[in-house]
């Protein structure tokens, strides 16, 4: 069954200004909208790699939860398809088809031919290329502005899977909780209240930012959920991160701090002036982790 689905992982307000949050979810979708998704360069995120995960694992994967259409589109003309069609398939296979059996008819010989390409020795970002069309993706994200993104995706005129993602998205910026941050506070996803009893007290942010790094980066060769991440070898694996040439930076984009921000103007006619909007990038009154490093987008 095609999953489309947002979790929030951590909310964080800045209490400077309090209608700025940035908040940071965990989705999994079809991997066929996944390049819509990444148009909107509001957002920060981690994904799955088709060239980080074993063959083995996405064909389990695929085989537990096939990614295949929800909604059935008829042939008209433009971009948009707003009748479903129903019509039995003409396979080479097994001749009509119903349109969901076809879809499992692409899938196994999609994974047949998968395994022989893995079988004469090819490479899991060649082989796994062929999978695609069938697989979900895990996607971490975060965002202070997600207006434009639901303007454009939770409307009619969208493709229909990314509608029902963005349809859960706003579900989760519908709810709380949400932790309020003194500026200097930081927002540090994966990383709970047992995680930080057990660090090192005189380094415990230092820390507590690699452990949330390394669990973000996590998401590269993921499937599904499971980001716990040992303190040891989240350090080794921050550190190698942010020490190679070039720098892999993007999960420090999901760790932030909150700004601190000052008001100019008078009461109902104001903007706020940070202290540190260069180190903001996509973010509004948070510095990303990534900016603080000196890495440029």
């Amino acid at each position: 069954m095609t999953t489309v689905s947002a979790k929030t992982v951590l909310r964080s307000r800045n209490a400077s200004a309090p209608d700025n949050v940035l908040s940071t979810l965990l989705l999994r979708y079809p991997r066929f909208i996944h390049a819509e998704f990444m148009t909107h360069r509001a957002l920060s995120r981690n994904a799955a790699s088709s060239r980080a995960i074993p063959v083995k694992k996405i064909i389990d994967d695929i085989l537990a939860d096939t990614a295949m259409p929800l909604h059935w589109g008829a042939d008209q003309r433009g971009m948009q398809a707003f009748e479903e069609c129903s019509a039995k398939v003409l396979t080479p296979i097994a001749d009509y088809r119903t349109r969901e059996e076809a879809w499992y008819e692409a899938r196994d010989y999609a994974i047949r031919i998968a395994r022989a390409y893995e079988e004469a020795g090819y490479h899991k970002q060649v082989v796994n290329r062929l999978l695609e069309p069938f697989m979900h993706i895990t996607v971490l994200v975060s965002a202070t502005e997600w207006d434009n993104f639901l303007e454009l995706r939770d409307h009619k005129d969208a493709e229909p899977h990314i509608q029902m993602l963005a349809r859960e998205i706003r579900k989760c910026l519908d709810q709380d909780p949400i932790q309020t941050l003194e500026p200097g506070g930081w927002h540090l996803p994966f990383v709970n209240e047992r995680d930080l009893a057990e660090l090192p007290s005189e380094r415990w942010l230092d820390y507590a930012k690699k452990l949330s790094v390394a669990r973000c980066a996590g998401t590269s060769y993921k499937t599904v959920d499971g980001f716990d991440m040992t303190i040891e070898r989240a350090v080794k694996l921050h550190d190698k991160l942010v020490g190679s040439r070039p720098m892999h930076a993007s999960p420090c984009e999901q760790v932030a701090q909150a700004d601190a921000g000052s008001k100019i103007g008078y009461p109902g006619d104001y903007y706020i002036r940070w202290e540190n909007e260069r180190e903001h990038a996509n973010f509004v009154g948070f510095r990303q982790y990534r900016h603080q490093l000196g890495v440029a987008a």
